[in-house]
C-alpha cells in the first residue's frame, strides 16, 4: 500500500478495518476502511440528515479510505468482486470488533485518476464532486482537489433508520447488550389509544411545584426506551438522549430536552408499579400482532435481600415479540397454580391460544380458557399424569378435536380426556 498506492499507507481515522483478498494463497487485493468523513453536503441531502441526528448516526457509516490492486494482478472483473464480497461481511465485521453496525458504505474517488468503473459496477451510487475542502487540524482549508462521492446501502434501509427521530431496533445492541423487542418507532404515540393518553392517566406522585417534565413525557420516553432493550436507568437516560427535538415536543416535553437520568430515576422509583404495568401491560397488548400468548413462571434474579428469598413472578408473554403483557407475584407458601387465572382475566384472548408447561396442566384453567375467553391452548402432559397421558394415547385421533362428544361410551377417565382436549 505504501509502495503502490498514490496516498500511501497513512494513519486511517477512527474505527479501522483492514482486508486482504487472496487467490491461491497469493495476495490480490488490499482494502481499508475507517470513520466517515466529518461533513458532505451530498451525503447529508441523499439521507436526510441534520446536524444533531448526523453526529448521533454518523458511526454508522464506513468509508473506504484505500483500495488497491497491486500492478502484477491482471483479473477481469476483480476489483467489483471484492468490493461485492467485502460489502457483505462489512457490518458483521464491524460489530464483532465495535459493537455496533455499519448501514452506509462511502468512499471519495479522484476523478482526474480514476473513473470508479468497479464501484459503478457494484451498484454504488454516484452522489456528486465534493468542493476541494478537506480536513486540517480542527478546521478545514481548500485544497482544490475535487472528488466524486460514492454510497452503498449496506443495509436495505439504511436512509430510513440513519434519518429516523427514534433509533432503529438494530443500532440499539450496544447499549442494551441484547435483542431489542419491538420497533417503537412504529407505536402510536398520539390520539386515542395513543402511549401519551395512557400514560397521562398514572397518578404523579410528585410534587407540582418545580415540575419540568409531566409524568406522561417521562413514562412514554422510559417505555419506548425499555421496548427498545434498554435496562438501566443511565441506558434509559442516553436513548432519550438521542430522540429528535421534534418528538420530544411531540411526547410534550416542553423545554425541547430529554429527562436527565437522575429524573428517570426519581419519578421510576416513586410511581405505583402496579398501576404502570396495568396499563402499560394492556397497551402492548393491543400493539401486539401475535395471537399466542405463553404461561412462564420465573424467579427474579437479583430480588432475594437478606434473609428473604428471591421474588417468584407468573407472566404472560406474547409469542414472538416476547413482550410481557401482565404479570403478578407467586406469594411464598404456594406456586404458579392458582395465580394463572387472575393474571389471564383481564386479558382480551379471544381466539389466541395459551401455552404452559405441565404445572398448568389443570381442567379447571382449560375451561376457563375455552368457556370464559374463548381461547385455545397447548397444554404438555407428562409421565407425572399417567392416566391423563393413557387417554391421550387412547383417543381417536381420526376423530379429534372431539367437539361433538360422539367418542361413544368410554371410562369416566375417557371423558375427562376429551373435556381436556376440547378447544
Amino acid at each position: 500500500m505504501a509502495r503502490f498506492h498514490y496516498l500511501g499507507d497513512g494513519r486511517i481515522v477512527g474505527e479501522v478495518l483492514r482486508y486482504v483478498a487472496e487467490s491461491d494463497g497469493r495476495w490480490v487485493a488490499l482494502l481499508g476502511w475507517g470513520a466517515a468523513v466529518l461533513k458532505s453536503r451530498h451525503r447529508e441531502a441523499w439521507i436526510g440528515w441534520d446536524e444533531k441526528t448526523k453526529y448521533r448516526r454518523l458511526s454508522f457509516v464506513a468509508d473506504n479510505v484505500r483500495f488497491l490492486i497491486p500492478p502484477w494482478v491482471e483479473v477481469p472483473n476483480l476489483a467489483s468482486v471484492v468490493l461485492s464480497r467485502t460489502l457483505r461481511r462489512l457490518s458483521a465485521d464491524w460489530e464483532q470488533y465495535y459493537d455496533h453496525p455499519i448501514l452506509l458504505a462511502e468512499t471519495f474517488v479522484d476523478p482526474a485518476r480514476f473513473r470508479g468503473t468497479c464501484y459503478r459496477a457494484s451498484n454504488w451510487i454516484y452522489l456528486g464532486e465534493t468542493r476541494g475542502v478537506g480536513r486540517k487540524g480542527a478546521g478545514f482549508e481548500n485544497h482544490g482537489r475535487k472528488k466524486g462521492l460514492f454510497v452503498y446501502p449496506v443495509h436495505r434501509r439504511a436512509r430510513e433508520m440513519l434519518s429516523a427521530p427514534l433509533p432503529s431496533p438494530e443500532l440499539t445492541r450496544r447499549s442494551a447488550m441484547s435483542q431489542p423487542a419491538i420497533d417503537v418507532s412504529k407505536l402510536p404515540l398520539q390520539g386515542k389509544g395513543g402511549l401519551i393518553e395512557v400514560l397521562s392517566a398514572i397518578t404523579d406522585p410528585r410534587n407540582r411545584r418545580g415540575i419540568r417534565h409531566p409524568i406522561e413525557s417521562v413514562l412514554a420516553l422510559a417505555v419506548m426506551a425499555a421496548l427498545s432493550g434498554m435496562r438501566s436507568y443511565e441506558a434509559i437516560a442516553e436513548w432519550a438522549g438521542d430522540v429528535s427535538k421534534d418528538l420530544l415536543r411531540e411526547l410534550h416535553c416542553w423545554c425541547w430536552r430529554a429527562p436527565s437520568e437522575p429524573t428517570f430515576r426519581r419519578v421510576l422509583q416513586s410511581i405505583d408499579a402496579d398501576e404502570v404495568d396495568a396499563v402499560v401491560g394492556k397497551w402492548i397488548e393491543g400493539q401486539s400482532k401475535g395471537k399466542a400468548v405463553a404461561l412462564d413462571g420465573k424467579v427474579l434474579r437479583g430480588s432475594c435481600d437478606g434473609e428473604a428469598p428471591a421474588r417468584h413472578l407468573l407472566a404472560a408473554i406474547t409469542h414472538g415479540e416476547g413482550l410481557v403483557v401482565a404479570q403478578r407475584e407467586v406469594g411464598e407458601k404456594t406456586n404458579e397454580i392458582p395465580g394463572a387465572k387472575p393474571l389471564l382475566e383481564p386479558l382480551d384472548l379471544e381466539g389466541a391460544t395459551v401455552t404452559a408447561d405441565a404445572m398448568h396442566t389443570q381442567t379447571d384453567l382449560a375451561r376457563f380458557l375455552v368457556e370464559d375467553k374463548k381461547a385455545h391452548y397447548v397444554l404438555i402432559a407428562k409421565d407425572n399424569q399417567p392416566t391423563l397421558r393413557e387417554d391421550i394415547e387412547a383417543l381417536d385421533w381420526g376423530r379429534f378435536p372431539p367437539s361433538g362428544r360422539d367418542l361413544g361410551q368410554g371410562t369416566r377417565a375417557d371423558r375427562d380426556a376429551e373435556d381436556l382436549a376440547e378447544g
